[in-house]
């Protein structure tokens, strides 16, 4: 391979090393990244896995990329392991009229799929469309589900994960190249339109000349340029408590919330930047800013408004991974405050923890396994507890016989789940319930123990 000036190759070969470096890698990677849409180098940057690769233009319509910053996004990758049976669904959804984007410089890799999914099938179907997302096929993981008609698809949480990820990635390039800084990505390399690139390469692709004695003192313009840069660029930090207690309805409305929100890494998985902010649908607090990966895991998969099944995801959700999301929950005010959960997330616990007991087995070639499939719905609300009753049933069970596990009323669901929250997270369980001292008189107020006698009625 041919190496030019500061290691610089070409998008063609870029690509052959691309290929070569990410052959043995779990996540299927495409082949010409570097050469195809959605982002060629001629767009002055190429989108492969997590990073940008700063694309430098050195004369005409000739492209070269860092070399250095291929092969550390193609290790980056590599590094990455991927579960196929860990699926979340990417759509359809119902159908909203989004922004315009540009093919070329935007990624928006959520309403790409949707786009290109939603066509009909034939030979010219892809044509004109992107054949990949940051240098993954993510055509080769895509699962299609039918199910009463209803088709719906999906990919792997790493997949989802990684294309959240380069999302995010891509924002602050484009937000610090409008600034004025293009090599943000860590490179030998700035882009074309940058001062670096100027400066370090000639009409003839080479190095441009430099005169002695000729040093600028530095501009503050561009030192306070520099400086907004970096803030713009600055790596996502951890999520503390600063919007606890906030509304989401307020929230959500204010000026230059969604860049706060990319500002704060996950506060659940605390592996990539946030996406969206969740909020107690219940109570209508602001939880924290979440990506959209676990966003949807704690999703309830409802049938219907009062309806859900309880799937493996409440593996994670209620055994594994059960203290970092009771933690998360509760920072919800209502949730903490109650120490209860949301209805539909109550109602998922009942059936899957609570009445697990009450489940039964069927033989199998393999062994015993649970009956059919575990469903929970509810009648009234968490608003009139005496009223609402939560009904644990499995459907398609193989003899037909098994149909109502449990009702278990609200109230009886909530003393269970005080009970296994104190011991499955206590320190969860010891910073729930109402603060007593807070909005109490200083004087305590007389009681009046007869209302019957004279002068003593109260009305």
């Amino acid at each position: 391979m041919h190496h030019g000036a500061r290691g610089l190759v070409t998008p063609e070969e870029a690509d052959a090393l691309w290929a070569v470096l990410t052959a043995d890698g779990t996540v299927p990677a495409v082949a010409g990244p570097f050469t195809h849409r959605p982002s060629p180098a001629r767009a002055g940057y190429v989108l492969v896995g997590c990073r940008v690769v700063t694309a430098v233009q050195v004369g005409g319509d000739r492209w070269r990329v860092p070399e250095a910053q291929v092969r550390e996004a193609a290790a980056e990758l590599n590094a990455v392991r991927m579960d196929r049976r860990d699926l979340v669904r990417v759509g359809p959804f119902r159908a909203s009229q989004g922004p315009v984007y540009d093919e070329e410089t935007r990624m928006r890799w959520r309403r790409r799929v949707a786009d290109e999914l939603a066509e009909p099938a034939g030979p010219g179907r892809t044509a004109g469309r992107p054949t990949h997302l940051a240098g993954i096929d993510w055509r080769r993981v895509l699962v299609e589900r039918d199910r009463a008609g209803t088709r719906t698809w999906w990919l792997p949480r790493t997949v989802v994960r990684l294309l959240d990820a380069a999302e995010h990635a891509e924002t602050r390039w484009l937000r610090a190249e409008a600034i004025g800084e293009g090599d943000v990505a860590g490179g030998p390399a700035a882009t074309a339109s940058s001062p670096a690139a100027r400066q370090d390469v000639g009409a003839d692709g080479g190095p441009a000349p430099r005169f002695a004695g000729t040093v600028s003192p530095p501009d503050p313009v561009e030192q306070g340029v520099s400086q907004l840069s970096e803030e713009a660029t600055a790596p996502p930090r951890p999520y503390g408590k600063e919007l606890e207690g906030r509304r989401y309805s307020v929230l959500s409305r204010e000026p230059g919330i969604t860049e706060r929100v990319a500002g704060w890494l996950c506060a659940v998985c605390l592996r990539v930047p946030a996406a969206v902010l969740d909020h107690c649908h219940e109570h209508g607090y602001v939880r924290a800013p979440v990506c959209q990966s676990c966003n949807t895991r704690e999703r309830p998969d409802h049938l219907y408004a009062t309806d859900a099944r309880v799937t493996d995801r409440c593996l994670r959700l209620f055994r594994t991974d059960a203290e970092t999301w009771l933690r998360h929950w509760h920072r919800c005010t209502g949730c903490r405050a109650r120490t209860v959960l949301p209805l539909p997330h109550l109602a998922a616990w009942t059936a899957f923890i609570a009445c697990r007991s009450l489940r039964p087995t069927h033989r199998t070639p393999g062994g015993r396994k649970p009956c059919g499939a575990l469903r929970v719905s509810w009648t009234g609300s968490q608003n009139t507890p005496r009223a609402c009753l939560l009904t644990v049933m499995v459907d398609f069970c193989p003899s037909g016989e098994h149909r109502i596990l449990a009702r278990v009323p609200y109230r009886e669901a909530v003393r269970l789940f005080h009970d296994w929250l104190a011991e499955t997270a206590p320190a969860v369980a010891a910073a729930a319930g109402p603060d007593r001292v807070d909005g109490l008189p200083t004087q305590p107020r007389p009681v009046v123990v007869d209302t019957s006698g004279d002068g003593l009625a109260l009305f």
